[in-house]
């Protein structure tokens, strides 16, 4: 993906910062409430039925190729994985930038909890979501001057939770089909569920259900399974940076002047970059960028939302007899029992 990697690009996507949270949430700011609702309304404006662009014989043959495909796409998930069915991922937008948001996350400079923004109807997320990259830049910038560590991440895709009717955007179609695939099944899952202020619960359903999605699509159309090296490598890594995070949360609870904890901070990150030069997971180029850039406790943020329960979820399937239906009902129990027990 241009200027980023795939895999921290969809860990910065984290469902509604400019869904449902933030355009139909009450915000602090009038002029960042209506930065939001200009940029999705004219996202909206701006939608082309895929069915149209399939049929003008003066689209470009790529398009309509890629989307003629994705029809077959977005049919599959309602009819084999239990999906919505609705007008979501039925249009396509052409923006004029590499991303179609970028998020901001913050944390303040000795914690590695992240400044939480809280929403009526999505909950509670760790980041703001801008349409413009200036706004995002002059946040983030806002954010350093008080002392916080920041982070700024382009995002190819986002959901409003199925408020609005979400279109295929170009920024997507960058992405593999199994990528591609994988996200419309991700989005859709969270229209079908979504718990309030659980991140982590929202993230690894719909996960699982993105992978499951992706193999009996391609089971389906006689593919063989999708490689499991490049996720295995994804959660080696994945691991390697909650090692970090753990390790500067126990430094953070010792007792320093700020100077000392300071330089023990940038000690703890040279030695997590030196520890990955040993690593072969983080040698791979999507890997290796990010580690390259800057380290911050903000930039540790998006980390492991994405995992956490995706093994509970694939044994809920399991015990659900690999039936979509019960499956979901099963998750929606687990989504209306009070934090501590779903956990």
């Amino acid at each position: 993906m241009a200027g980023r990697s795939l895999l921290h690009a969809r860990m910065a996507r984290l469902v509604a910062g400019v869904g449902a949270g933030l355009v139909l949430g009450a915000c602090s700011s009038l002029r960042y409430y209506a930065h939001v609702a200009h940029g999705e309304l004219d996202l909206l404006g701006r939608r082309r039925p895929i069915a149209a662009i399939v049929a003008d014989p003066a689209a470009a043959p790529a398009l309509r190729e890629r989307l003629r495909r994705l029809e077959a796409v977005r049919a599959f998930a309602s009819d084999r994985l239990d999906l919505p069915r609705n007008r979501s991922y039925t249009s396509y937008v052409e923006l004029d930038r590499p991303f179609v948001t970028w998020n901001v996350f913050a944390a303040p400079e000795f914690s590695v909890e992240p400044v939480m923004h809280c929403f009526p109807l999505a909950g509670c997320v760790a980041y703001r979501g801008y349409f413009d990259r200036a706004m995002a830049e002059r946040e983030a910038a806002r954010l350093a001057k008080r002392g916080d560590d920041t982070a700024i991440e382009g995002v190819s895709a986002y959901s409003t939770l199925g408020w609005f009717a979400d279109p295929v955007l170009s920024s997507m179609l960058r992405w593999n089909d199994d990528e591609l695939d994988g996200e419309i099944f991700h989005e859709l899952a969270h229209q079908k569920l979504y718990v309030k202020g659980d991140s982590a619960f929202n993230e690894s359903f719909a996960t699982f259900v993105q992978r499951q999605g992706v193999r009996q699509w391609r089971a389906a159309h006689h593919l063989p399974a999708p490689p499991a090296q490049a996720t295995a490598s994804d959660a080696a890594f994945t691991r390697s940076v909650l090692e970090l995070r753990e390790r500067l949360r126990a430094l953070y609870a010792r007792d320093l002047d700020p100077a000392a904890m300071r330089a023990a901070k940038q000690r703890e990150i040279a030695a997590f970059r030196e520890r990955c030069a040993r690593r072969r997971e983080c040698g791979e180029p999507r890997h290796a960028e990010w580690i390259a850039g800057p380290i911050n406790n903000a930039s540790l943020v998006p980390f492991g939302l994405y995992e956490r329960w995706v093994a509970a979820f694939a044994r809920l399937f399991r015990e659900a007899a690999d039936d979509w239906p019960a499956f979901y009902r099963r998750a929606g129990e687990l989504a209306r029992a009070r934090p501590a027990e779903r956990a």
